[in-house]
């Protein structure tokens, strides 16, 4: 018997024995819930392992509100990604039981609350104005239950900042790799790794770097194996792919 199964047959005694009834059973049953201006995905965990997480740029202090309202019924993790902090104090104000990270602009459940894997990824950060994403790639990968080592300003202008902490970057089972101007860090990082490297270009960079254009072309363009390239500034996305590759370790 599968779990969705499991689930139906448990919902269909509980009504039987008037434990639950039919309206709510017919919640439990929703694969989403309809706010008009949004459809939330109620079952976003059986499918991919994890809630569904908002993406607050775009989106009013009032829709927040009722996004985090509909999830927080059925999920005990929240993430609510670039979010300013204007439209974070409200949500906090509504919510004291998140916690807002400036630098990620992320809203989450607290970090500290959430047990962490054994194994970890490495979130290594060439420059200080890369932070932002960093952080980003940081939290997202916490908050999905991932052990962190940050491994920040260490960019190929100042190389030897790097091999100062390559053995601990070997010893992870993912490398997160976020830098601006032409990228090389992460070329560097997958030639030196035996683990899948997630490459970030970021918008940083003077006028040729074509808001992280440039980065981007650079790191498709690596000869390096084993490293796979995401969108310009999609912190969320490396941490989420690398919680995704210790996940899949730690239950195998």
């Amino acid at each position: 018997m599968t779990e969705n199964q499991d689930t139906i047959e448990s919902l269909l005694l509980a009504v039987k024995e008037n434990e639950l009834s039919i309206t709510e059973a017919k919640d439990k049953l929703s694969h989403y819930d309809e706010l008009g201006f949004a459809k939330i995905d109620l079952h976003r965990t059986k499918r991919q392992g994890f809630p569904e997480v908002i993406f607050g740029e775009g989106k009013t202090v009032t829709q927040l509100d009722e996004i985090v309202h509909t999830l927080i019924k059925h999920n005990e993790v929240i993430l609510i990604t670039r979010i300013d902090q204007i439209k974070a104090d409200n949500i906090i104000a509504k919510y004291p039981q998140l916690e807002y990270h400036e630098t990620a602009r992320i809203v989450c459940t607290p970090v500290n609350t959430i047990n962490k894997t054994e194994h970890f990824a490495a979130i290594i950060c060439a420059g200080t104005s890369d932070l932002p994403v960093a952080e980003e790639a940081a939290i997202t990968a916490e908050v999905m239950g991932i052990s962190v080592q940050r491994f920040y300003d260490v960019g190929v202008s100042g190389i030897h900042r790097l091999f100062a902490h390559i053995e601990a970057i070997r010893q992870s089972k993912v490398s997160v790799v976020i830098a601006g101007m032409e990228g090389a860090l992460s070329s560097v990082v997958a030639g030196l790794v035996d683990h899948p490297v997630f490459s970030i270009p970021t918008s940083v960079g003077y006028g040729a770097n074509l808001d992280g254009v440039t980065t981007l072309l650079s790191m498709v363009n690596s000869c390096a194996p084993g490293s796979s390239v995401l969108n310009i500034d999609n912190g969320f996305g490396g941490g989420y792919n690398a919680a995704m590759i210790i996940n899949m370790i730690e239950n195998a």
